[in-house]
């Protein structure tokens, strides 16, 4: 997977908030073998009062870090935290978040092509928090954007996907567009249904995070991801609304 001209073999990002510690943190994201981990702008040492460790971690896993704007209500604090991100992290990258609705968390769309015009002037590579809407993604490619992450289901919701024709119509939609399925992925399973309808990648924190074994899940996670792209890519069998033996009837013998 290839993007903004960086070649990536791993195909599931991890977030970095939620963990029970700093040493947790870092053993899930090995086991999950992440190449790319978020991090808000706004975290601070508070949850662990260790924050010059918590770099220091990440330096030490060796990972690319997608700053984000977690949290952010309007496009005017959305493209502010993302410039205070790139001083920060010293990277062109931002995941960008623009929230419209408290409740479900689920982005401002408008909001958010309106940001990602102006970050992608910039000079940002923006990686858009947004919905399966064909209109709307098509707005954020002709804004600049390279890549598009619609959510399975609301962020910590644990749904899985909530639309998967939806989903799988984006796809189709834009087959040379890297896709990632970001926000309410909750099972591993739900990692390999979004890898089996051709995306790129997921992006997920909560699910590893809180789990009672994080690092096992992690790597349940990696298994999944792993084994969700290998099925697309052989080729599942189609849908049927009838059925088919699978057992030939030529050769049956003749009972009279």
């Amino acid at each position: 997977m290839k993007v903004y001209g960086v070649e990536l073999k791993s195909r599931l990002l991890l977030g970095t908030s939620k963990y029970p510690s700093l040493e947790m943190m870092a053993k899930s994201v090995k086991a999950a073998g992440a190449e790319v981990v978020t991090v808000s702008v706004r975290r601070e040492s508070a949850q662990f009062r260790e924050g010059q460790d918590f770099w220091r971690i990440i330096r030490e896993l060796g990972v690319r870090v997608l700053p984000n704007t977690a949290g952010c209500y309007s496009v005017k604090e959305a493209v502010t935290t993302a410039e205070m991100a790139r001083e920060i992290f010293d990277t062109p990258w931002i995941k960008l978040e623009v929230i419209g609705d408290k409740g479900t968390l689920a982005p401002d769309v408008f909001g958010t092509v309106e940001a990602a015009q102006i970050l992608a002037k910039e000079g940002f590579e923006v990686f858009p928090y947004t919905t399966e809407d064909l209109i709307v993604c098509d707005r954020l490619i002709e804004a600049g954007c390279a890549v598009l992450m619609p959510w399975g289901a609301p962020i910590g919701s644990g749904r899985g996907l909530n639309n998967p024709f939806g989903l799988k119509t984006l796809r189709a939609r834009h087959p040379n567009v890297p896709l990632i399925v970001d926000a309410g992925i909750g099972l591993p399973s739900h990692a390999a249904a979004a890898m089996e309808l051709g995306y790129d990648a997921v992006l997920l924190n909560t699910a590893v995070g809180v789990a009672v074994d994080p690092v096992a899940m992690a790597g349940a996670f990696r298994q999944a991801v792993e084994a969700g792209l290998a099925a697309h890519a052989a080729g599942p069998m189609p849908t049927r609304d009838y059925a088919e033996a699978s057992t030939p009837s030529i050769g049956k013998a003749a009972l009279s």
